[in-house]
């Protein structure tokens, strides 16, 4: 099997919804353009029908999440902040969020993700991420009329590999207009933490890049909208997310890798990031899959579940 990258690697995957025998997943997903690596982290092409109605948990991960739905607007009953209604959008971005956002799903569904790293929110959308930590905007808003004329484009295109490449082209060509760097003292502590799956002390990386501990907080919650503990934190969270979607090990054992003192500390910290324990979860949406690897290889089944998107199930 040839390995996931920019040409000839777009991947379908197929599963059947844990909640209604008739209900169906598609999702294609490809890695994006070279020019976009770090830019973007990949790619969902989605599509959902016969669905049962109900709400589904958008969780916290790494990526800033970027929607535009295909077949009308995407319906968020809740956001991370309670501060913020839900709405209606045809096409959205959603910052680093440390509290799930719950979406409307309807029967049917069609649409395409992205998970956009923080320096690729700077090119791409002109803005830090901390500027829309726990916040959903319309797309419009911070591109402009250049949001509707993509989302159109999209929906007129033939297959997702054009969707994919309507995307490469449209971004590379947003890249090159304007680049733009998080300040490099942050930008490695935001490394080093993905590196170590967050478990590596913030007064570690305050010595590290030679600050304090206060002004390293201070910097990078203004970046990215969250304190390196809180995304230390949603790093470690991710992790379980994705073994408990795998072989489906013992809670116990997932605590263990990911760095959590014991089971009950994974639980509180799921009450926290997700609204609820891992076993509720598991129950209630444990046959999709956080889409959380572009190179990771097919997955078909009831059981090993589609690519879930970090704001729509698919």
């Amino acid at each position: 099997m040839p390995r996931p990258g920019y040409r000839g690697a777009v991947q379908q995957q197929t599963a059947a919804s844990p909640v209604s025998a008739e209900a169906r997943v598609e999702t294609f997903r490809r890695a994006p353009a070279p020019a976009l690596r770090g830019l973007v982290h990949s790619y969902t092409d989605y599509l959902l029908e016969n669905v049962t109605p109900g709400i589904h948990r958008g969780l916290p991960s790494r990526h800033l999440t970027l929607v535009i739905p295909l077949d009308g607007p995407l319906e968020l009953a809740s956001m991370p902040d309670p501060r913020q209604a839900g709405g209606r959008f045809d096409a959205l971005v959603g910052g680093l969020h440390r509290a799930p956002v719950h979406i409307t799903m309807t029967r049917r569904s069609a649409g395409v993700q992205l998970a956009l790293t923080p320096a690729g929110c700077r090119t791409l959308l002109g803005l830090p991420a901390g500027e829309l930590a726990s916040w959903v905007v319309d797309l419009h808003d911070v591109l402009g009329p250049g949001a509707l004329t993509l989302r159109d484009r999209l929906v007129e295109a033939r297959s997702p590999r054009h969707r994919f490449a309507l995307l490469d082209d449209t971004l590379t060509r947003l890249c090159d207009a304007r680049r733009h760097a998080p300040p490099p003292e942050v930008d490695w502590a935001w490394h080093r933490l993905v590196d170590g799956h967050g478990r590596v002390r913030v007064d570690r990386l305050a010595g590290d890049v030679g600050w304090s501990r206060r002004h390293l907080t201070e910097r990078f919650r203004r970046e990215y909208g969250l304190s390196p503990k809180v995304f230390g934190r949603v790093l470690r969270f991710e992790d379980s997310v994705r073994l408990l979607t795998g072989v489906r090990p013992r809670l116990s054992q997932v605590a263990a890798a990911c760095g959590f003192a014991d089971q009950a500390h994974m639980a509180r910290e799921w009450r926290d990031l997700a609204g609820c324990a891992p076993s509720r979860w598991l129950a209630e949406e444990g046959g999709y899959r956080e889409d959380t690897e572009p190179d990771a290889g097919p997955r078909t089944g009831p059981n090993d579940g589609g690519a879930a998107l970090s704001f729509v199930q698919a």
